[in-house]
């Protein structure tokens, strides 16, 4: 039976070879925008493998801090904590210095109407962090949308593949790189540039927006027909492993799974599991968001969860009553607008 403890613990229980390599990572390590979806248990997995590699290196967990579970879940675990807007005046000057910064500060939803604020969160505050931590290691957060949509059976874009983001989000998401990648420049800082495409926690994600389709009553678009995803444990695992692996110019990393997942496919198996049977609307393109994530598989192995595993937990997840965090994917998006 899923509980909210055990897919925690399932989500912050460090690897042999995330000890290994927490014990290369030297200094204490910020996470910009630790409040978001990924940031709690990204932050306790670093601690928990610090706490076992027998250093006494701190995570530092920087956020407004609107979810309280969150918040109380990073204290009760040994995460310090820095409560603020990044976007304030005179914020950069507050932070503590740090050698190792992770960055996940971003906005992606309700773009639409307010584009000027996600270009101030995504693109101005970029700049910022990149002049602010010039002497550090920086891994940034950034995202599949600023490839184009591929053939599906193309196997993805890969790092090589010219962007082409579509709509204000994916565009402010290659400025945010782009400021980055700038700084790297100037400054000879080294950056790992983190393209990530879809995380899943079990509480969000790809498979559950498809699951709560099907509970909702509701037919499941076939419009963009296959997506990529990647267990979060192990995103986060790749996440902070990669501050040994940034580097001057900036290296580019994608990071999903090695599967290309039919939605029709994950939307039968999870109706099996929760007894539904699933009926889809629109016609299945021949183009969609995908990422090859060969790249990240040799440097860092295979995902430790394969798709099948994900569909299940996801079923067994829902049947439990498990709590859901209300931050659909919005997967099946194609015209760039979210």
């Amino acid at each position: 039976m899923w509980t909210e403890q055990l897919l925690d613990l399932k989500l912050t229980t460090p690897s042999d070879n995330l000890i290994k390599d927490i014990t290369n990572i030297k200094g204490d390590i910020i996470v910009l925008g630790a409040g978001g979806k990924m940031g709690p248990t990204l932050c306790i997995l670093a601690k928990n493998a610090i706490r076992q590699a027998g250093s006494g290196n701190k995570v530092i967990a920087v956020s407004r801090f609107t979810d309280p579970v969150a918040t109380q879940l990073l204290h009760d675990n040994g995460v310090e904590t820095v409560s603020m807007d990044l976007l304030e005046p005179g914020a950069m000057e507050l932070l503590p210095d740090a050698p190792n910064v992770i960055y996940m500060a971003g906005r992606k939803f309700n773009t639409g109407g307010q584009e000027h604020l996600t270009w101030a969160m995504n693109a101005g505050l970029s700049g910022l962090v990149a002049e602010r931590f010039k002497e550090s290691r920086i891994v940034v957060f950034s995202s599949g949308n600023i490839y184009p949509m591929v053939p599906i059976h193309s196997g993805g874009a890969t790092e090589q593949t010219p962007p082409l983001p579509n709509g204000e989000y994916g565009m402010s998401c290659l400025a945010r790189e782009r400021l980055f990648e700038s700084g790297a420049f100037k400054y000879g800082t080294k950056v790992l540039i983190y393209r990530l495409n879809y995380a899943i926690d079990l509480r969000y994600g790809v498979l559950y927006d498809i699951a709560q389709t099907m509970l909702n009553g509701s037919p499941v678009s076939l419009t963009s027909p296959s997506f990529n995803c990647i267990w979060q444990g192990d995103a986060n695992e790749i996440a902070i492993r990669s501050l040994i692996h940034a580097d001057n110019p900036a290296v580019k990393l994608n990071v999903t799974g090695p599967e290309t997942v039919s939605v029709r496919h994950a939307a039968n198996e999870l109706g099996k599991l929760l007894d539904i049977t699933p009926t889809f609307t629109g016609d299945e393109s021949r183009t969609a968001y995908l990422n090859n994530a060969e790249k990240c598989i040799s440097i860092f192995g295979y995902p430790t969860i394969p798709v099948a595993t994900l569909i299940r937990w996801q079923a067994e997840w829902i049947k439990s009553g498990g709590r859901a965090l209300g931050k659909p994917t919005h997967f099946e998006e194609r015209g760039g607008s979210y």
